[in-house]
C-alpha cells in the first residue's frame, strides 16, 4: 500500500510537468543541471527520479544511469534526444529500475556524481535517502538536488490553495526549505558548492501567461534572487582524512626523504645496516 501511494505521487507530477508551467521548470532545470554536471568527471553517474528531466545530458561519464524509483515498470522508457537518453556506442547509457529509493541497488562508494530532480518531496523518509546518497558516493563526489522553494510566490500560492482546495504544484509534495537541506548536508559533511535560485515568473498557468510575464526572470534574478520558484544546489561529499592525490613533478627528489644521519640512527637503536626492517621486525 505505501509503494502504491508513491507511485500516485509521482504519477501526480509526471502530468503536472506535461502542462506548460511544467514544460517551463523542465526547460529552466536542464540547462541548469547540465551546466552543474557538464564538467564533472568520473566513470559512474546516477539520476533518481522523473527521467522527463535529463540532467546528465552534458556529462561525459562512461556509464549514466537513470532511475525512476518511483513509477512502476511500465512508466520507465528510454530517453530520446528531446529529454530521455538512449545508448549509444559511445556513450552507453544504462535504465536501472529501483523498486526502494531506501536502498539504492549500488555498491559502497561506486558513483561519482549523483542527481536527485525533487526527490526529496515526494519521498516517505528523505533524511534515509540522503544516507543512502551519502554510502553510495566516492569521497570527493557530488550530489546536485533541485526543489520547490516554499519561499516564493509558487510556494505562497500552494499554501493558500491548501485551504481553497485548488494547488496549483503536484498535491502530494512536501517542500523542503534550502535552509533546511544545508542544514543535512552538513551534517554528512558535503560542502556545498554552488547553486542557483530560478523561475520568477509568477504561477500562471498557461503559455500566454507565462509568455507576458518573462521580463521578470532578469528583474528577479537581479533584486530578488532567493525568490525564485526553484532552487538547484551542488554539494561535494567531504571525508576527513582523505585527500585527492595529483601528479607530483618536482626537480630534487630528496623532498620526498628525510635524511637522518648515521649517529642519530645509532643513538635511537637502529642498526645502519639493517635498515629495512622496523623496530617490531
Amino acid at each position: 500500500m505505501k509503494k502504491s501511494h508513491t507511485k500516485m505521487k509521482v504519477q501526480t507530477m509526471h502530468d503536472w510537468l506535461m502542462t506548460p508551467v511544467g514544460q517551463y521548470i523542465l526547460e529552466w532545470e536542464e540547462k541548469h543541471f547540465q551546466a552543474l554536471s557538464a564538467d564533472i568527471f568520473g566513470y559512474n553517474a546516477l539520476q533518481i527520479g522523473f527521467c522527463e528531466i535529463n540532467a546528465l545530458k552534458e556529462n561525459r561519464m562512461t556509464n549514466r544511469w537513470y532511475t525512476n524509483p518511483f513509477m512502476p515498470e511500465s512508466g520507465i522508457r528510454q530517453m530520446t534526444d528531446n529529454g530521455h537518453p538512449e545508448k549509444t556506442e559511445d556513450s552507453p547509457v544504462r535504465i536501472s529500475l529501483v523498486h526502494d529509493i531506501d536502498e539504492l541497488p549500488f555498491a559502497s562508494e561506486s558513483i561519482d556524481l549523483i542527481i536527485l530532480p525533487h526527490a526529496f518531496e515526494f519521498a516517505h523518509s528523505p533524511h534515509q535517502i540522503l544516507r543512502e546518497v551519502d554510502r553510495v558516493l566516492i569521497p570527493e563526489g557530488q550530489v546536485i538536488i533541485s526543489g520547490f522553494n516554499p519561499a516564493s510566490l509558487w510556494g505562497v500560492r500552494q499554501h493558500f490553495g491548501r485551504l481553497w482546495g485548488n494547488r496549483f504544484l503536484p498535491e502530494h509534495a512536501e517542500f523542503l526549505s534550502l535552509s533546511r537541506l544545508k542544514d543535512w548536508l552538513k551534517l554528512l559533511n558535503f560542502e556545498i558548492s554552488r547553486g542557483y535560485f530560478g523561475c520568477y515568473r509568477p504561477p500562471c498557468r498557461t503559455r500566454r501567461w507565462l509568455r507576458r510575464f518573462a521580463f521578470m526572470e532578469k528583474a528577479g534574478n537581479r533584486w530578488w534572487p532567493y525568490l525564485g520558484a526553484i532552487y538547484l544546489i551542488g554539494a561535494i561529499k567531504r571525508v576527513h582524512g582523505v585527500h585527492l592525490i595529483n601528479p607530483a613533478f618536482r626537480k630534487s627528489p630528496r623532498r620526498f626523504f628525510r635524511t637522518v644521519s648515521v649517529n642519530q640512527k645509532m643513538r635511537e637503536g637502529v642498526n645502519p645496516g639493517n635498515e629495512g626492517i622496523g623496530k617490531d621486525g
